[in-house]
């Protein structure tokens, strides 16, 4: 299911959400630029630089590096492997990196669809404190489950889900312009948010338990608890953030006969 549109107005122009969506498309294409390509994101190198890794969370001073192994790429993690970005740093910079263009093309499009009423409701400095807690709650939880693991993540799903979150608490109601594909054919419909985000909650609850049970790669390395994370952090986080919520967003606009 792909949303594309709510049935929520902003009183506003959500001016953070833009900005978001045009920052992580630039560092994007910046990321590229030396290596990799649009559709596979940025080469190995610049993925273990700039993307947040759990070891090096839980291993202050350790840093994690590509180096040669049997004549194959691996990555490595200790002391002395050369100046690497700050830990602080990466936490940041990963939020905006993306493994290729269906990547970011899906985490921009439900922070468009979801973002604009979030922003609307707290505010523009608020939001975009919100969103940048969230993706650190995300990676978090990342590293919660699994702390040694040498493995960068990028992506600002993280953030993305703390957004959904958010939007569940805030507008459970409001109707979402959903694309459906049925094998081989596709429908548009329109179905409540509360139903969209909670099955997209439910999908991440099931494949981020089928990767915990079979870790050797069965969860395609997507980081589902990051998006577990937070999600969580925006249902419980958004109301300390929103006071301006459209309380009567479910109302009709137009005379009812």
């Amino acid at each position: 299911m792909f949303p594309l549109k709510d049935s929520i107005g902003t009183r506003r122009t959500p001016v953070v959400t833009i900005a978001l969506i045009i920052a992580n498309v630039v560092v994007f294409i910046l990321s590229i630029r030396n290596g990799g390509s649009i559709w596979s994101g940025p080469d190995a190198q610049t993925v273990v630089h700039y993307g947040v890794i759990p070891y090096e969370i839980t291993h202050p001073g350790q840093e994690c590096d590509l180096v040669q192994r049997a004549g194959q790429e691996a990555v490595a993690c200790g002391r002395g492997l050369g100046p690497q970005p700050a830990t602080w740093f990466t936490a940041l910079s990963s939020m905006f990196m993306h493994g290729g263009l269906l990547h970011i093309g899906g985490n921009m499009l439900f922070l468009w669809v979801f973002g604009n009423n979030v922003e609307d409701a707290m505010g523009r400095f608020k939001f975009i404190v919100f969103y940048i807690l969230g993706g650190l709650a995300a990676m978090a939880l990342q590293t919660v489950v699994d702390p040694n693991a040498p493995v960068p993540s990028v992506g600002a799903s993280g953030a993305v889900a703390a957004v959904l979150g958010g939007y569940l608490v805030l507008y459970p109601r409001a109707r979402v312009l959903t694309l459906v594909f049925l094998f081989v054919f596709f429908t548009f419909i329109q179905i409540p948010a509360m139903f969209f985000l909670v099955i997209w909650f439910g999908q991440q609850l099931l494949f981020g338990y089928l990767d915990y049970v079979d870790p050797t790669g069965g969860g395609g390395g997507v980081a589902y608890f990051a998006h577990i994370g937070g999600f969580v952090f925006g249902l419980l986080a958004v109301k300390v953030f929103a006071s301006r919520v459209n309380e009567d967003y479910d109302q009709p606009r137009y005379p009812v006969y």
